[in-house]
């Protein structure tokens, strides 16, 4: 489901990025800032769905290391059990020779018995230096060899699998794989936008533009109406305001320019002088992309024309 919403999104922003580009350029502002604000919301989206996957990763990741670390604990445990199960039996067995019958005499007993307590008592603060000391010991080295102890229960290849995770990695060839692969996506990815940079800055670079060599450049319109109020005056009155708000659109503001009624919702206007390629495409942009409630106009026809034409 998340790879689904991935590829959708990706969609989405390749087409709002593609048209906010396309809208920029043929100057129709309203148009672009909708693409924009759409760009901005997939992109948002994305970030959100990206950074919940990384926290789940990390979720899961915790989860197994808990999960491992009690595990190693208890096969730590019970191999440091194993190593002082000898050192039990021998603390037990120490002076068998006292619990020999009683009926044998010995020679110089109580001599005997004042070393054996003297000697005892030496031996029991030795075997007490030699635990406290050894503890740290043992028990490094219970941690070390809990890796290699048979895990409780019956054997599992998946549980042999992941206790494969706590030995030393061996992939060396696919780690080189995975580098040589990043690598070549990052040139590729460096190429593409570096591609994309230049072909916009050659589309949007500031040129000095030819000067048309004819008088005027005449624009024939179509306004289309929604609603109740359909009549001519109303299909009159929007054209009017529409073309009005896009005189200024220009570098050169067309003043003292009529638009003209053809009927059937065709007008016509006629500008002197004649506007220049750049002029012309920000007066198409502004025209199509008008907000007037309820009206849409679309440039029907463009050309230009001498004096002495008809």
């Amino acid at each position: 489901m998340r790879k689904i919403a991935y590829v959708f999104g990706a969609v989405v922003a390749t087409g709002a990025g593609t048209y906010l580009i396309v809208y920029l350029y043929r100057w129709q502002w309203q148009r672009a800032m909708i693409c924009g604000v759409l760009l901005l919301v997939v992109e948002v989206m994305l970030f959100g769905l990206v950074t919940l996957g990384r926290l789940s990763r990390i979720e899961e990741r915790l989860r197994d290391n808990d999960r491992r670390q009690r595990e190693l604990d208890a096969r730590t445990e019970d191999v440091l059990t194993r190593l002082r199960e000898p050192a039990a039996a021998r603390e037990e067995t120490r002076f068998r020779w006292l619990e020999d019958p009683a009926e044998r005499s010995y020679v110089f007993v109580p001599v005997l018995m004042v070393a054996g307590v003297a000697l005892s008592g030496l031996a029991w603060v030795v075997q007490k230096l030699a635990s406290a000391t050894a503890r740290p010991a043992e028990r490094r080295l219970a941690g070390r060899l809990a890796v290699l102890a048979a895990p409780d229960g019956p054997f599992e290849p998946a549980q042999a699998l992941d206790d494969q995770d706590d030995l030393p990695a061996l992939g060396a060839g696919t780690s080189r794989s995975r580098t040589a692969r990043r690598t070549v996506v990052a040139v590729v990815g460096a190429a593409l936008l570096t591609a994309l940079i230049v072909g916009l800055a050659d589309l949007t670079q500031t040129r000095e533009e030819e000067a048309n060599d004819s008088e005027v450049t005449s624009v024939v319109v179509h306004v289309d109406l929604r609603g109740a109020d359909l009549s001519a005056a109303r299909r009159s009155l929007a054209a009017q305001q529409i073309w009005t708000a896009c005189r200024d659109s220009t570098s050169v503001p067309l003043r003292h320019v009529a638009l003209g009624d053809l009927g059937d919702g065709l007008f016509a206007g006629v500008v002197r002088p004649a506007l220049t390629e750049h002029n012309l495409m920000r007066l198409r942009g502004c025209l199509e992309d008008a907000t007037l409630d309820q009206a849409h106009l679309t440039v029907v026809a463009v050309g230009d024309a001498d004096a002495d034409d008809d």
